[in-house]
Parts: structure tokens; sequence; C-alpha cells
């Protein structure tokens, strides 16, 4: 009988990914995946400290597992991700939990196999934790667990060092992957059948500069857009200081390129973009906003605000809350600002107490909901093009999303995921729509 693996994934859609190699590596050695953690002869936890939540979350999840390892003494537990490639926080998982058997870090997870082997060979804890850049490895092969979707890096790390983000220093530094092996992977997954690619960077616009040879992501976008068959094309994330004409262009060019684009503002007070290392203005933001919309005027935008960094006023919250009323998000990720020790906010005086903050986050998120319901609400009576993802149990409806990012609901007596339908909306509600499938 084959032993199981489990994985438990924190954080953003590049972990996502880089779970799916990490089910890749592990199916390779024999494993088959498994939802039971009380089943599974390994568990990996690929860990996110970007925000105070999800390490807390992590913290507690490996904690849980004390009793079920002291039961089954040959489980194998296994924590990676950017938790324990943040500076001292090894030492800290080594004293909570001295049940941990391997610990590797975001630059040597295809180490991830040898580190198992050598666990299996020996009883002392494995830890392997990179500390500079090395190579980019081609050579595995991710488990894919979400078709019709797929997620292709195409460049890792982050040379920006905001402020408040503790990225660069869990990631690296910026390094693109060759085109080649892009374009053969986007290839191969429109050959096997995949409908939504989606190009993955900390700031894909960087894409390139690294190795300085003229090409850019503008034309790497154009090349993945080339490729023949029916997808739909998407990126993230775009930084507002690189976000340029170019891309545009070749927005306008193919029409597979989803016309949504994601553009963390982060705040709309220029002093509070100053603070945060952004390296743009709120006027420069809201011109990009105008350039994109006279081009393609039916595009767009979602984001990422903070509220609460340090030194805030009430201006510059109001602030932010006129900048997104005049873009008129399609929606956005808010958050509270999180200290993460290693990072320059962290030691700025003037944090802002928690009661102003859950203030702040409460109002920003009621304006962003109501922006929401207002376009859920613009979509009743409209026919629009629906990949369908998934089959909801509960609701026994099918879902999809819209090249927008808005999902819909439906029934339909065949199954059609990973099919493009048209649906009539009959009725939104909130960020969701639902309607009818209207036969072509």
């Amino acid at each position: 009988m084959k032993q199981k693996y489990h994985i438990v994934t924190y954080g953003c859609q590049m972990n996502v990914h880089e779970s799916e190699k990490i089910a890749g590596i592990l199916r390779g050695m024999g494993y088959e995946e498994t939802n039971a953690t009380e089943l599974a002869d390994i568990i990996v936890f690929n860990t996110c400290c970007i925000r105070e939540n999800a390490e807390n979350h992590a913290f507690g999840n490996i904690g849980a597992l004390k009793k079920l390892k002291k039961q089954k003494p040959s489980l194998i537990i296994a924590v990676g991700g950017c938790m324990t490639q943040e500076k001292g926080k090894t030492d800290v998982l080594k004293a909570k939990f001295p049940f941990i058997d391997i610990m590797f870090g975001t630059l040597n997870l295809e180490e991830l196999e040898s580190l198992i082997l050598q666990k299996r060979a020996q009883k002392k804890r494995v830890v392997s934790i990179r500390e500079k850049e090395g190579e980019i490895v081609e050579t595995l092969t991710p488990y894919r667990t979400s078709y019709p979707n797929a997620w292709v890096n195409i460049m890792y790390g982050c040379n920006n060092f905001c402020s408040y983000c503790i990225v660069p220093y869990v990631r690296g530094r910026e390094r693109s992957r060759k085109k080649e092996h892009i374009l053969a992977e986007v290839k191969q997954l429109v050959k096997d059948g995949y409908k939504e690619i989606t190009l993955l960077g900390q700031n894909v616009n960087s894409y390139g500069t690294d190795v300085n040879d003229g090409y850019t992501f503008a034309n790497l976008l154009d090349d993945v857009a080339s490729i023949d068959g029916k997808f739909r094309l998407r990126f993230m994330t775009s930084h507002p200081k690189d976000f340029n004409v170019d891309v545009v262009a070749v927005m306008e060019k193919h029409r597979k390129i989803c016309r949504l684009v994601h553009l963390p503002v982060q705040s709309g007070s220029d002093d509070v973009l100053r603070a945060m290392n952004r390296r743009y203005t709120r006027e420069k933001y809201l011109d990009e906003i105008e350039m994109l919309r006279s081009r393609l005027p039916e595009t767009e935008v979602t984001t990422d605000i903070i509220v609460g960094f340090p030194n805030e006023t009430e201006e510059d919250f109001l602030d932010t809350v006129d900048l997104v009323k005049k873009v008129d998000f399609a929606s956005a990720f808010t958050f509270v600002y999180s200290k993460r020790q290693g990072t320059k906010a962290a030691e700025m005086d003037g944090q802002i107490p928690e009661d102003i903050q859950k203030d702040r986050i409460m109002r920003l998120v009621e304006l962003v909901n109501s922006l929401t319901r207002a376009k859920s609400e613009k979509y009743v009576g409209k026919t629009v093009e629906i990949l369908c993802e998934d089959y909801d149990e509960k609701k026994g409806l099918y879902l999809g999303r819209d090249e927008f990012g808005r999902m819909g609901y439906f029934q339909s007596d065949t199954n059609v995921v990973g099919e493009f339908i048209q649906l009539k909306v009959t009725k939104a509600n909130g960020i969701s729509l639902y309607g009818e499938k209207v036969e072509v």
C-alpha cells in the first residue's frame, strides 16, 4: 500500500502553486494524497509569514499534531515556506515544536526529496535553509490541482523593499525564468486542456530586468498570448511604479488577455506611500488608471489596501477613501497593517492603536463592499462568458468566473467543468452572480 501525504498551505497564490510543486515531489517518491491527517505518513506545512494571522494559524495547526505524532512516531512532519526562511524563525520552531522532523526554506524547495530520504536514514531532525538565491530549478514537475486554471511562475523574489514587507528577506532577490521555459510550459498546459493561465511574480513588470537583455514583461506577455488555442491569460502582481503603456498595448492586441488588472495601491496618501517606500505618488497611480481606461475602457481594476500604517492620520485614511471612490475598484483586498519583525516599518514610531485600525478597516470594507455590490447589480439581465471551474455540492450548482473575476453560479444537466459557457445573469448577491446557462 502506498504511503500518503497531506499538504497544508497558507498565504498567496504563489504558495498554492509551490504546494503543487511539493505535491509533485512527493508523488514522484511514491506517495499519494490524503485529506485526512491521521492517515498521512508525511504532513508538509507550506507556511506564510507575510501577515501575522497566517503565521499564527500555522503555529496552531503544527501544535495540534503533537498528539498524533506521539501516537504515530513514524509520521514525518515537514515545515517549509516563508516562515522557515524568516531570520530566527527556525529557532522558534525548534523550541516550540521539537517533534518537527524537517525544515526547509523557500530558496531550496527542490531539496525536499533528499531531505526526506535523509530523515528516513536517521533519527535526528533535518534542517536546510539556504541563505542565498541559487539557480532556478526547472526540473520540478508540479502536480496541478486547480484545473482548468494553471499558475505559471515567470520570476521569483522581489527587489522593492517596501518598508512593511518581508518578502525580499524570505524569497530573495528577483530572478527571471528563461522565456523558453515559460513558453514551453504554457504551450504544454494549453495542449493538456487548461483554459486559464495566470503568470505569477511578486512584480511581473520587473521580469527580465535582472537579465538586462532587452526582453521585457510586455514582450513575454505578447509571446504567451500568441500561443494558439482558446484560453484566458492573466498576470499578477503588477507594481504601480513599473506598470506601463507597453503592457496595455499588448492587452489591446490580444483579446485572450483578461481585461482585469490587479494593481495594489496600498494607500491613497502620498505621505503614507512615501513611508511605505512604494516609489510612486497618488497622482502617478491615478494617471496609470486613466491611461489604462482611456485605451481599454472596459477594463476593471482590483487592488490591495493597507490601513493603520504607522503615523497614518485620519486625513491620510480619508485620502485612501477618496482614491477608492475615484478609481471605483472591482474589488479590493483590505488589510490592517501587521508589524513584521525585520522590516523598517516595525521599527517606526507612531504605531496606530488597534481600536483606530479596526474602525478604519470597517469603514473601508463597507465602502469597498458597496462598490462591489453596485458592479454586481449591473450584471443582472446580461449574458456573460463564464469559465466553469467546479461544482458546489452544498449549493448543487456549477460555478465559474468571468474574465473580470466575478463568480457565477448555475445549474447544468451535464458536467461542464473546464468549459466556457454563456451565463444569463438573473440575480446578484454581493460579489456573486446567479443565472441560467444559455445553450448555443
